[in-house]
């Protein structure tokens, strides 16, 4: 079975840096797009950044030039600085069995079969 699990959450202040992981297992994972999505109170999950199997990655305009996508392994990392109470959110790893991340739906709910239960971030 394919298990995503994240870990790295917290409580943080404004202006600091987090950084998340996901440990895969179950599957190939080098061969297989990956992504962090994140759900506010209240908001849609919305699409984070992406890393193909080639580690081609996308991101949100809303965190591009302060994150960074990587993958190591088994391991997915998703690397946040200058946080903003904006960012406060549950964050999940997302995996697709292509070994490409589709460029117009990269950040789309329905484009991963494979979900973690998340980690929460806080920043204040």
């Amino acid at each position: 079975d394919v298990q995503l699990v994240e870990s790295g959450g917290g409580s943080v202040q404004a202006g600091g840096s987090v950084r998340l992981s996901c440990e895969a297992s179950g599957y190939m994972f080098s061969s297989w797009c990956m992504a962090w999505f994140r759900q506010a109170p209240g908001k849609e999950r919305e699409g984070v950044a992406s890393i193909s199997s080639l580690s081609n990655t996308y991101y949100a305009d809303s965190v591009k030039g302060r994150t960074t996508v990587s993958r190591d392994k088994n391991t997915l990392y998703l690397q946040m600085d200058s946080l903003r109470p904006e960012d406060s959110a549950k964050y999940f790893c997302a995996a697709d069995q292509r070994d490409f991340c589709p460029t117009n739906t990269w950040h789309v709910q329905a484009t991963f079969d494979y979900w973690g239960q998340g980690t929460q971030v806080t920043v204040s």
